[in-house]
């Protein structure tokens, strides 16, 4: 009898990353800025359930190796912190507009550095690209002169979590596949 996983190599891997998953009152300001903003740049509004900041992206990983890769985020952990959104954008080179933060609290800095950290020991490839923390609200915008006004959105950050991506007609749907409380260092 042969193995069906072994037919199909692409359902034995899943597409994964880390990231910030905001609660529902932050989700709901995200969203109402991006349909503010999506009057003056146009494209496609991101699904306000997926809104994130990605901390790690893995790419496509075995999926016999999710336990591991869970034990390895639990290794990881983060003083809860409060950051405020108060940073509003447009990127020409690949058309994203975006709500991110003018500063990056040291936890966040922190939590970053440990995972990626934790991967690397963990025997896990991740895309290393510098950690520009943001929330990409629009994809496939035009330039406009000017963004809405952003009110800072305040963010209380107390876990973050790991993510399946699967692409689908109307863009990539997500599902949370752990989550890790923020913990005090001790």
């Amino acid at each position: 009898m042969s193995d069906p996983a072994a037919a199909e190599p692409s359902a034995r891997r899943l597409r994964l990353f880390f990231a910030l998953w905001p609660d529902a009152p932050v989700r709901a300001k995200l969203a109402a800025f991006a349909r503010a903003a999506h009057e003056r740049i146009g494209g496609r509004i991101m699904q306000a359930e997926g809104l994130h900041i990605t901390l790690a992206f893995l790419g496509d990983v075995d999926a016999a190796r999710l336990d591991a890769l869970r034990r390895v985020a639990a290794s990881v952990s983060v003083e809860p912190f409060d950051w405020p959104l108060d940073e509003a954008g447009f990127w020409k080179h690949n058309r994203i507009g975006w709500v991110g933060a003018t500063s990056v609290p040291t936890a966040l800095a922190a939590l970053v550095a440990d995972l990626r950290a934790a991967l690397t020991a963990g025997g896990f490839a991740f895309d290393g690209k510098p950690f520009v923390p943001h929330v990409t609200l629009i994809r496939n915008g035009a330039p406009a002169a000017h963004l809405p006004t952003l009110a800072p959105i305040e963010w209380r950050v107390s876990r973050f979590v790991l993510v399946k991506s699967a692409r689908g007609q109307e863009g990539s749907r997500y599902e949370i596949a752990g989550s890790w409380p923020a913990e005090a260092r001790g």
